[in-house]
């Protein structure tokens, strides 16, 4: 592994054990075992590391989760939504702290254009991603750019975020897998029953 690479790693261990807001850069380079000079080179920051970091993480999870909800190629486009969106809850335990640690990154961003930069265009990333099997789930004839995939895309990405944050702040509270699928059946079967 390269410099940029060993720096990655140990951003990506730091942020689970010591959260965003607690990594120095000398953290950063007692973990990978390069030098300051490193961090400046490859990312031009601490915190352009960090986010970059968090969003090799952020992708990661979106590929994850993209695998899970195609798995089934019969499966309709709600039972793919709600199967990720079930893995997601199923799996939050196990992600807390870097879950903890992206929270901490995105309070940052709105007082750094370089950062808030940077998390929109993995946004923007992500987007095209879902938006991209939400066209080959609906019909393959219909582009990813078209306005209604990248419309669903955000809508899917929202309630990840939504259900993310509401686990964060409120463990026991936040729907478990199950509650959530019967929620969206209640609601689809309300919806369509006319």
């Amino acid at each position: 592994m390269g410099h940029r690479e060993e720096l990655l790693a140990a951003a990506r261990r730091l942020l689970e054990d010591k959260g965003y807001a607690h990594i120095t850069a000398r953290d950063l380079v007692a973990a990978s075992g390069t030098n300051l000079h490193s961090i400046g080179y490859h990312f031009g920051s601490k915190a352009g590391l960090l986010n970059a970091a968090i969003g090799q993480v952020f992708e990661e999870w979106t590929d994850t989760l993209a695998s899970i909800a195609m798995a089934d190629p019969r499966a309709t486009p709600v039972e793919r939504g709600r199967r990720a969106w079930a893995a997601m809850l199923d799996n939050l335990p196990a992600t807390r702290n870097l879950l903890l640690s992206y929270v901490e990154a995105l309070a940052q961003a709105e007082r750094t254009v370089s950062l808030r930069e940077q998390f929109a265009e993995q946004y923007r990333r992500c987007r095209q991603k879902v938006a991209t099997l939400v066209a080959e789930t609906i019909d393959g004839d219909i582009p990813a750019d078209d306005p209604r995939c990248l419309a669903v895309a955000s809508f899917v990405i929202a309630i990840c975020d939504g259900l993310s944050v509401q686990w964060l702040l409120d463990p026991a509270g936040a729907p478990t897998s199950e509650e959530l699928t019967s929620g969206l059946e209640a609601m689809w079967s309300a919806s369509f029953a006319r």
